[in-house]
């Protein structure tokens, strides 16, 4: 999962040090990278594009006021119900966060809402998301899928459109 955690000056000092893999930006969010399965290498995406899906995270969180998070993996049976778990994970952060979840082998996307963030992000606006990324994962492109998708939602959540 790859997720934006957003914290002033004064939490990002609660948290130092950083566990490895975790950056403050210079905007003060802390970026965190984990390893799940660290003796799997395949990454679909080069490291230029994790960095791009990152900075997306970062935008749209930004421009949003919203936290959000991207999985990448099998959903299991009941991709809703992981989805739920997954944005669970978040704690108190789940309430303002969305959660994309996409699982290419399953052919599932799930956009899972906190309970405040809905009011930002209404199913309608989820839709236009998923039928975003479904255009471009259909040609085989699961990164501008994921990357279009993450300006679409920014784009429902802000009520503006987003300049590229």
């Amino acid at each position: 999962m790859a997720a934006g955690e957003h914290g002033t000056s004064t939490e990002v000092d609660r948290l130092a040090p950083l566990e490895p893999g975790a950056v403050v930006t210079p905007s003060g969010r802390v970026s965190v990278a984990t390893e799940l399965d660290p003796d799997r290498r395949d990454s679909p995406f080069t490291p230029a594009q994790l960095a791009r899906l990152d900075e997306a995270l970062t935008m749209a969180s930004r421009d949003t006021g919203l936290r959000f998070n991207l999985y990448l993996g099998d959903l299991g049976s009941d991709p809703p119900a992981v989805a739920q778990r997954i944005l669970a994970r978040l704690g108190a952060a789940a309430e303002n966060s969305v959660l994309v979840a996409v699982s290419p082998e399953q052919r599932q996307i799930e956009i899972i809402t906190g309970h405040e963030a809905v009011a930002r992000l209404p199913d309608r606006g989820a839709k236009l998301g998923v039928m975003t990324m479904v255009a471009s994962f259909k040609k085989g492109d699961l990164f501008g899928g994921l990357l279009s998708g993450l300006h679409m939602l920014a784009d429902q959540a802000s009520g503006r459109p987003r300049r590229s």
